[in-house]
């Protein structure tokens, strides 16, 4: 039974990142093949994330409060997989606006939600690694990747019926999760505010919150990018596939690497990759030497995003964990990629997606020189409070 549970799991977040990888990786290619223009590009895939802005503490409040967070997670899934089907009945810029304002209100708080039933189900069993669970969504991205790379060489309008089936499938596979109780369901009420006051994760969401910025702008523009330097939707396809599978290593020995390597440690080598990574872009001119760039997207994604869904598992009070992960996306898939993917959108206008990738690269570096200065100064503080 824990078997199956463990693999129920596994399989569910290999749907959940399907969505990403058809939705994320073509949705750009999509609205440009409409006729968009890349300012118009960067409005929508901007104002998207600005909906998560109000979407996510919404959904974080009802997950701690709800009798289960199932059925919020489930609530998400139904609200993506249907929304999805409404992109392909207009090309009109206005309809694709409300369109895309819907699709997010959903699907971006599926990620959290599902990261907060699955990391205390990893806390009750202690022989689960959430790392060798969140693996499922990185092969799941990397088959769906390659396979619908395939398909949307001729048949890229059918992104919105898979993403519709993949909702089907992981809203099925859900039906199974054990019950996970919202722990403000009854009782006295924490507020989200107290999240504010814990200033070590404040300090971990902001060099998060810079880096997002920069995938932000590589999330919306670096398909239509990488087609302007000659590669096909195949080669693109096969892009993803690498740099989702780069992130297998970190799967497999995140536990450890948790348990020996402190966690300022981990987010400047995420911060120093992002940096070599935008520079390489700009440096670089033929797609196939692009492809292995890609393999140091296994140090910076995957690397943010499950070191601060751990963290955040960890150090929040339980009655606040959905409400934590809900804030982390907030600022990381919200505010920090509106601003990557409009301001993206429109200094790529004016000096060229190359050149945009340099200015990332500044940005990266700029955090990692933040980050390395505050953190210190803060062990510093606490050391010398520990001697008083």
């Amino acid at each position: 039974m824990v078997l199956n549970l463990l693999v129920t799991f596994t399989l569910f977040y290999a749907f959940i990142y399907m969505v990403n990888a058809v939705y994320g990786t073509f949705i750009p290619v999509y609205f440009n093949d409409i006729g968009l223009s890349k300012s118009q590009i960067g409005v929508l895939l901007s104002l998207g994330p600005l909906v998560a802005i109000l979407a996510q503490p919404v959904w974080g409040a009802v997950g701690d409060r709800a009798p289960t967070k199932n059925r919020v997670l489930q609530t998400l899934i139904v609200g993506t997989g249907i929304s999805a089907l409404f992109f392909p009945i207009s090309d009109r810029f206005g309809y694709l606006l409300l369109v895309i304002c819907i699709f997010t209100f959903f699907q971006t708080s599926i990620f959290a939600i599902s990261d907060a039933i699955a990391l205390e189900e990893v806390e009750k069993r202690r022989t689960w690694s959430f790392g060798m669970i969140r693996m499922g969504g990185t092969i799941g991205f990397a088959v769906m990747s390659l396979v619908f790379g395939i398909v949307a060489k001729t048949h890229l309008g059918l992104m919105f019926w898979v993403l519709a089936l993949v909702m089907a499938v992981s809203f099925a596979l859900m039906l199974r999760f054990p019950k996970i109780a919202g722990y403000q369901s009854v009782g006295p009420k924490m507020q989200v505010w107290v999240l504010f006051k814990h200033k070590q994760l404040m300090l971990y969401m902001s060099i998060s919150f810079g880096l997002q910025v920069t995938l932000g702008f590589f999330y919306s523009f670096f398909p239509v990018y990488f087609k302007e330097l000659g590669a096909d939707s195949v080669l693109l396809g096969w892009s993803m596939v690498i740099s989702s599978l780069s992130e297998i290593p970190f799967l497999l020995y995140s536990k450890k690497l948790f348990e020996r390597v402190p966690i300022r440690t981990i987010f400047l080598v995420a911060g120093a990759a992002t940096f070599f990574r935008w520079l390489l872009y700009y440096f670089v001119h033929d797609p196939l030497v692009v492809l292995p760039v890609q393999l140091l997207h296994g140090l910076i994604l995957i690397v943010i995003t499950v070191t601060m869904a751990t963290y955040i598992s960890k150090e929040v009070p339980k009655e606040l964990r959905a409400s934590g992960q809900t804030l982390n996306g907030l600022l990381n898939l919200g505010v920090a990629r509106i601003i990557g993917s409009f301001l993206g959108g429109v200094a790529s206008d004016w000096v060229g997606m190359r050149t945009v990738f340099l200015y990332n690269s500044f940005i990266a570096l700029a955090c990692v020189v933040v980050f390395a200065i505050v953190s210190r100064g803060m062990e510093r503080s606490a050391a010398a409070d520990r001697t008083v």
